[in-house]
């Protein structure tokens, strides 16, 4: 090989050598930005995942609290209408209680007894229960009528032990009326009055006694009674 040739051939080789290196720069130098950009977009992907997760978590939670707020609102609703039922039912009580202590002066005393009670006693004897029996007889057939129970007792004693006591007394007799008689609790108004309205004087034994009593009294209503024979349709042959 000539000497030219020789220099023709390492000067080629030393051209090829630089100009791979350079295409090799230039190479690194256009994907580096690309593998960067790529890295950016994958952190922007994953923080766009983790914003669309909190959303959705906090959506659900928005959903939750509306339907517990949908359950509290009937809940409520359900209540209100209890409520006014109930106030209604007190409402429409509170009237007939209003008309039947209204209706009552229309009531007059057709029938009436007086049950005797030894000291300090508050039970029925054999005498007693007669009495009620016959007593009973003419509450039979009665349609609109009404039974005033009042206990009394003796002056001897303090006042809320006597109170207790009359009580008691009607109670007896009006637990008898019912259980013998078959007679309607709501038709019976009670009262314990202990020691007051006492029909004799207390400083004695014969007046004591006398004041140790229960008044059972029948109470007809004569304009609903005149009222109801009124309404009756004549009979016709």
């Amino acid at each position: 090989m000539s000497r030219i040739s020789l220099v023709a051939v390492l000067v080629s080789g030393s051209l090829l050598s630089t100009i791979g290196c350079a295409t090799k720069k230039y190479v690194q130098s256009q994907v580096t930005p690309i593998n960067n950009k790529i890295g950016e977009l994958d952190d922007i992907t994953s923080k766009n995942s983790r914003d669309i997760k909190d959303v959705d978590g906090k959506a659900q939670q928005g959903i939750q609290a509306a339907n517990q707020a949908d359950e509290k609102a009937l809940a409520a609703g359900d209540s209100a209408d209890q409520a006014n039922q109930k106030a209604n039912h007190v409402s429409s009580g509170l009237n007939g209680l209003q008309g039947t202590v209204e209706n009552l002066d229309n009531y007059k005393a057709t029938a009436n007894t007086t049950i005797q009670f030894g000291f300090n006693k508050a039970t029925l004897t054999k005498a007693d229960q007669q009495m009620l029996d016959e007593f009973a007889q003419q509450v039979a057939g009665q349609k609109h009528y009404i039974i005033q129970v009042q206990g009394y007792t003796d002056g001897v004693g303090s006042t809320e032990y006597n109170n207790q006591l009359s009580r008691r007394r009607a109670d007896a007799v009006i637990q008898y009326l019912a259980a013998k008689h078959n007679v309607p609790p709501y038709r019976i108004y009670i009262s314990g009055l202990g020691k007051d309205n006492p029909v004799a004087e207390n400083k004695n034994a014969a007046g004591r006694a006398k004041n140790r009593r229960v008044d059972v009294a029948l109470l007809t209503n004569s304009l609903e009674s005149t009222s109801a024979k009124a309404n009756v349709p004549p009979q016709t042959d």
